[in-house]
């Protein structure tokens, strides 16, 4: 929990997992002897809400996240999302980073500018506060009931069942378009920061809607803090894509066709580009069954023609691949030509 982390020495526990692709677990991933969570304060710190921003929770404080009842969604190599409940049952995502890599003032000004720039697109998860304190700085955001596409697939696959149809999963995959395209027509620089990429579209960051709809998560937070290498377990081998976490549109466009080739075909299918190229024949002619959910007629045929944006995608030269501008158009003859 947010509370814990502030005290004593952390020790793993054996029976809670972490990483991208795992489903909310109750209780911090890190368990602490210490369990007294407000000793240390002397006063309380009020998070900054950003912009016109106002709410019931507006003049949320420090204590009272901390107090608030919290859940651990996952843990990347930027920090830890959490869940927390408040006392008047607004419920927030938190984005706790491990290493930030600005000062406190251009901290604010950044997130601050991001939060102005994702309330304009409703692909994107829009940033409501932030708190920036010596031992703790994360970010609030919307939260997600249905969680992430990383926590649907891999919720279906390991209990044997599709967990999105065809219909679901296309319209997932335009509305991270949608997001990516919105994030690559900013203007590229703007006060030391470059607001034209995402850099760390993953499918842990697609969040999902009630309604099947997707939003795009931690957009610019790769320009607040620095990756850092997670320690692994036992329950964490699970197979992983290889995403790409260069700071440009072509590897915006390089993650994407991954989460693409995930959707279709399975985790393993990004990693097996050229597999796919070369029995891609036997694929079309149905001698070889790629997809993971059931698909026939003319649906069959859009899920070949997503096929081919995902594997251009995922082409080694960044020059090769296609911009966000084809691709949704490429989206949008497969859509109508349905």
């Amino acid at each position: 929990m947010l509370s814990r982390a502030l005290e004593a020495k952390p020790r793993w526990s054996p029976n809670l997992r972490y990483g991208d692709n795992n489903s909310c677990k109750f209780g911090s991933i890190l368990e602490y002897s210490n369990q007294d969570c407000i000793v240390g304060f002397i006063d309380d710190l009020p998070l900054v809400f950003c912009g016109n921003f106002n709410t019931e929770s507006s003049n949320l404080t420090l204590r009272e996240v901390l107090r608030a009842s919290v859940a651990v969604m996952g843990e990347s190599r930027l920090g830890m999302t959490e869940k927390a409940v408040l006392l008047e049952g607004k419920i927030y995502a938190v984005k706790r980073f491990r290493k930030i890599s600005v000062g406190r003032r251009e901290f604010g000004k950044r997130v601050e500018k991001l939060a102005n720039i994702s309330r304009n697109c409703n692909f994107v998860v829009p940033v409501s506060a932030y708190l920036y304190s010596k031992r703790i700085k994360f970010v609030l955001c919307d939260y997600y009931p249905m969680g992430s596409l990383a926590d649907l697939l891999s919720g279906g696959r390991e209990f044997g069942h599709t967990a999105l149809d065809w219909k679901q999963r296309l319209k997932i995959g335009l509305d991270i378009a949608n997001a990516i395209s919105f994030i690559h027509t900013q203007s590229p620089h703007e006060k030391n920061m470059q607001i034209n990429v995402h850099g760390n579209i993953k499918a842990s960051n697609v969040l999902i809607n009630t309604n099947f709809s997707a939003c795009l998560s931690d957009y610019g937070f790769a320009q607040l803090a620095e990756f850092e290498e997670v320690s692994d377990t036992p329950e964490n081998k699970q197979p992983k894509c290889g995403y790409s976490e260069e700071f440009s549109q072509k590897s915006d466009i390089y993650n994407f066709g991954i989460i693409l080739l995930d959707m279709l075909g399975g985790a393993r299918a990004p990693n097996s580009v050229n597999c796919i190229i070369e029995r891609k024949e036997e694929i079309k002619s149905g001698a070889i069954e790629f997809f993971e959910f059931a698909v026939q007629g003319k649906e069959r045929l859009q899920a070949l023609q997503i096929l081919e944006i995902g594997l251009a995608c995922k082409r080694k030269s960044p020059d090769a691949r296609p911009s966000i501008q084809h691709i949704l158009k490429y989206f949008g003859d497969v859509i109508i030509n349905k």
